[in-house]
C-alpha cells in the first residue's frame, strides 16, 4: 500500500483532463498539486519536489518532452518519477522518444482509471526498490570502506573485478585502478613460491572451499602476511555469478606465532639444561648412599645413620622421578615421544610399579594390595611408558591418602578386547567440580590431612597421555571429600596367556672374578666421578677416572674394557670423543657407555651415531649400570 504521503504534481494545460486525474489520484489516497504549464511544473519540482510527476506532452509554453529532459537533467530532481502521458503523439516512435527522453513511463490517454493508479503504484515500488537498493550499495560500501580488510567482489564470467574497497591500496601497495583494468595485477606482488598455488585456488573459488593464507612483498623488502577468503555468490536459480572475497592483514599474527615457537624452542633447550644440570648432582648422591650402604651391610648398628640414609634416598629418587616426569610432559605435548611397541605381560608390570613405590608406601605406613589374575594378560604397549603411567596413578594415590590408609590395584580382563587396571584408596577423595579438572596439567588435588602440598601437578596428566598414545583412556572416580577414589586404566587386550611365572627380584652383588672390569669414568664432576669410581670399586671392577678429552687419551695406553664417558665435556664433548675413539684400532673391542644428565630420544640417537654401545640418563639405578656393565 502506497502511503498517504506521496505527493503527485498533475501537469496539463486542458482543465478537464487535468481535473479528472486529479480526482482520480485523490480517491487513490495520494497527495496531488496541479499546473498548466511547463515553466510553472519546473517552478514548483524545484520548490517542493514531488515525488511523481504525471506530465502531459503538449503544454502551451514548453514541450511536455523537453520539461522531462529537465527535470532529469536536474541533480537535485532526476530521482523524481515522471509518467509521461498524450492524446496526440501516440505512435510506436512517440512512446519510443518520450521513454528515452527520461519518461520512467509513457501511457496515452484516454486513460481508464484504474490504469492509471496501477501505472503509478507500479513507478513508486520500483522507486521504492530502487531507492532500497541503492541504501544497500551505500551500507556495505560504508562498510567496505571502514574496515582494514580488503574487499574484493569478481564477475565469475569474465574474472573483472567489479569492486575493491580502499584498503587495497594500503594491503597490496599497488592503484585500484590498475586492478580494475587488469583483475591479475595484485598477483604481482604475491611471493613467487605462493603464487602458482594461490592462482589454482582462486581459480577454482566457484566450486570448492578458498581459505589461503600466503605472503605479498612491499617496497623496502617489507613481507607481509595476509589471509585470503572468498566464496561464491549464486542467483536464484542456483548458478554461481559473482565471488565476493575478503583479505585480512595478519603479518601480526604470523610475528606471535614465530616468537611463540621461539619461546617453545627456547623452553624445550632449558627444560633440557635443567634436566642435565640437576641429573648431575643426583647421580653422586644416589652412588653415595649404595656406597655407605655397602660399606655398611649391618645397617641396624646405627639407626640414625639408616633412617638419615633412607630419607636421602627416598627425596632423591623424588628429585629425579620430578625432573622425569616435567620433561616427558614437554616431549609429549611436542609430539616427540615415540612409542617402542613390543607385547607386554600386564600381571608382572603391574607388581613391578607397586613394588617400585614399596618404600614411598611404607614410610607412610600404608598397606597396598595387589589382585591380580591367574593367567598372563597380554597388551600392545611400551612397557617403559605403561610401568610410568601406573606407578604414577600408585604415587598419586599414596600422595593423597593419610597414614595407615588402604590402597588397592587390581588388574582384570573385562569381555573379550578390554583389560582394566584400577588403583583405589580411602585418601581424602575429590570433589564433583574438581575431578573434572583432575587430569588438567599442573592441577593439584586437596592436600592430604598430614602432607603439606608436594608435586608438580603433572603426573596424572602424563599418566593420561601416555594411556592415550596407546589406545586407552583413564577416568576417575570419587563419592566426594573424605570417600576416597578410584582411577581406571583402560587398554585394548591382546591376548590372554599362560598362568603367570613367580619371579624373584635380582639383588645387588659384587662382581665375579671372572666380571671385573677395567673401567675408565671421564666426567667432569669430580663429585660424580668419584662416588661411581668408589661404588664400582667396592664391586670388585678396577676404576680410572679422567675429567676431559685430553686425560681420557693420555690414560687410554692401557687400554680397558668399558669408558663410562658424559656427554656435557669442557672442549671436545663426549660426541666428538667418542668418535675420535672409535676411530682407533686398538678399541674396536672396547665398550662405551653415555652416561649423561641429557636424556631425549635424540640425544640417544645422537649417542648411537657416534659410536656409543649404550646410552644411560643420569641418575642411573646402580642395578641398571652394572647389568649394563656386564652385558656383552
Amino acid at each position: 500500500m502506497i502511503p498517504s504521503s506521496i505527493l503527485i504534481l498533475n501537469v496539463d494545460d486542458d482543465d478537464g483532463a487535468r481535473y479528472v486525474k486529479t480526482r482520480v489520484l485523490k480517491n487513490a489516497g495520494f497527495q496531488v498539486a496541479e499546473v498548466a504549464t511547463g515553466q510553472d511544473a519546473l517552478a514548483y519540482i524545484k520548490k517542493n519536489m514531488p515525488d511523481l510527476v504525471v506530465l502531459d506532452v503538449k503544454l502551451p509554453d514548453i514541450s511536455g518532452l523537453e520539461v522531462c529532459r529537465r527535470i532529469k537533467a536536474e541533480p537535485l530532481s532526476a530521482a523524481v518519477l515522471v509518467l509521461q502521458t498524450s492524446a496526440a503523439l501516440t505512435g510506436r516512435a512517440d512512446i519510443i522518444r518520450g521513454l528515452q527522453g527520461g519518461a520512467d513511463n509513457y501511457l496515452v490517454t484516454p486513460i481508464e482509471a484504474d490504469e492509471l493508479v496501477a501505472n503509478v503504484n507500479a513507478l513508486l515500488r520500483l522507486r521504492t526498490t530502487q531507492k532500497n537498493l541503492q541504501d544497500s550499495e551505500e551500507r556495505f560500501r560504508q562498510l567496505a570502506e571502514s574496515i582494514d580488510d580488503v574487499f574484493w567482489i569478481f564477475d565469475v564470467g569474465t574474472g573483472k573485478v567489479l569492486y575493491v574497497s580502499p584498503a587495497y591500496e594500503s594491503m597490496f601497495n599497488l592503484k585500484p585502478d590498475a586492478l580494475l583494468a587488469n583483475s591479475e595485477d595484485w598477483l604481482s606482488v604475491v611471493f613467487q613460491d605462493d603464487r602458482d598455488e594461490i592462482t589454482s585456488r582462486f581459480a577454482a573459488v566457484a566450486h570448492e572451499p578458498y581459505d589461503r593464507e600466503f605472503r605479498i612483498h612491499l617496497p623496502h623488502d617489507e613481507t607481509r602476511w595476509v589471509r585470503d577468503r572468498a566464496f561464491a555468490i549464486k542467483d536464484p536459480e542456483g548458478e554461481v555469478y559473482r565471488v565476493a572475497r575478503t583479505t585480512t592483514d595478519i603479518t601480526t599474527r604470523k610475528k606471535m606465532e614465530g616468537m611463540l615457537r621461539a619461546a617453545d624452542e627456547h623452553k624445550d633447550e632449558f627444560l633440557a639444561t635443567l634436566a642435565h644440570e640437576l641429573r648431575n648432582p643426583i647421580g653422586p648422591i644416589r652412588n653415595a648412599i649404595a656406597l655407605m650402604d655397602m660399606a655398611n651391610p649391618n645397617r641396624s648398628a646405627d639407626e640414625t645413620s639408616r633412617k638419615a640414609r633412607d630419607i636421602i634416598k627416598r627425596q632423591t629418587d623424588h628429585l629425579a622421578h620430578l625432573v622425569d616426569d616435567l620433561l616427558d610432559v614437554a616431549r609429549i605435548s611436542r609430539g616427540k615421544i615415540a612409542l617402542r611397541l613390543a607385547d607386554v605381560e600386564l600381571s608382572e608390570l603391574v607388581r613391578q610399579a607397586a613394588e617400585s613405590l614399596s618404600s614411598f608406601v611404607d614410610t607412610r605406613e600404608q598397606h597396598c594390595e595387589l589382585s591380580l589374575p591367574d593367567a598372563e594378560v597380554w597388551v600392545s604397549g611400551d612397557e617403559v611408558r605403561l610401568l610410568q603411567a601406573v606407578s604414577n596413578l600408585i604415587h598419586n594415590a599414596s600422595k593423597f591418602t593419610p597414614r595407615h590408609g588402604r590402597i588397592q590395584v587390581a588388574l582384570e580382563v573385562v569381555g573379550a578386547s578390554k583389560v582394566v587396571i584400577r588403583v583405589s584408596d580411602n585418601g581424602i577423595g575429590i570433589t564433583p567440580d574438581h575431578i573434572k579438572r583432575i587430569f588438567d596439567m599442573f592441577t593439584q588435588s586437596t592436600t592430604a590431612p598430614d602432607k603439606a602440598p608436594e608435586g608438580l601437578g603433572i603426573g596424572l596428566s602424563l599418566a593420561t597421555r601416555l594411556i592415550e598414545l596407546h589406545g586407552g583412556k583413564i577416568s576417575a572416580y570419587s563419592q566426594g571429600v573424605g570417600s576416597g577414589s578410584t582411577f581406571t586404566i583402560e587398554l585394548p587386550l591382546l591376548r590372554m596367556g599362560l598362568p603367570h611365572p613367580a619371579v624373584s627380584a635380582p639383588g645387588l652383588t659384587a662382581a665375579g672374578e671372572g666380571e671385573k672390569k677395567k673401567i675408565l669414568i671421564v666426567d667432569d664432576n669430580p663429585d660424580a666421578s668419584e662416588m661411581l669410581g668408589m661404588l664400582l670399586t667396592e664391586l670388585g671392577h678396577t676404576i680410572e677416572i679422567a675429567h676431559d678429552a685430553k686425560s681420557t687419551l693420555a690414560m687410554i695406553a692401557t687400554v680397558p674394557d668399558i669408558i663410562i664417558l658424559d656427554i656435557g665435556l669442557p672442549g671436545i664433548n663426549g660426541y666428538e670423543l667418542a668418535k675420535i675413539l672409535r676411530a682407533r684400532s686398538e678399541l674396536a673391542n672396547v665398550k662405551l657407555i653415555a652416561l649423561t644428565g641429557y636424556g631425549a630420544d635424540k640425544d640417544k640417537q645422537k649417542a648411537k651415531d657416534a659410536g656409543f654401545d649404550a646410552h644411560l640418563a643420569k641418575p642411573a639405578d646402580i642395578a641398571t649400570l652394572t647389568a649394563c656393565l656386564s652385558d656383552n
